[in-house]
């Protein structure tokens, strides 16, 4: 999945933390707090073909229920989308 905006991430406190870099910056005010779930689907963005493939990537990982962590995906996502971010 492509990310259209510019982003470093960081470790503060042990919160990831995306920080808008460049013209990102200037479009979006303040950085972005992620929870261990969307800091993972953040890492697993750019190598995914689509939200399937990040759903199973972490269903490997995460001894959770699909129907669970497809919901979480998708709403994690489509807070991405609505900021302009993929």
């Amino acid at each position: 999945m492509k990310i259209k905006l510019e982003f470093v991430t960081r470790e503060v406190a042990g919160d990831t933390l995306l920080v808008p870099v460049g013209k990102t910056s200037l479009d979006l005010n303040g950085m972005l707090t992620l929870n261990e779930l969307g800091a993972k689907i953040w890492a697993l963005l750019p190598d995914a073909e689509d939200e399937n493939a990040i759903v199973q990537k972490i269903l490997l990982e995460y001894d959770a229920q699909e129907d669970v962590v497809r919901a979480d995906v998708q709403e994690f996502l489509q807070k991405l989308r609505d900021l302009g971010i993929i």
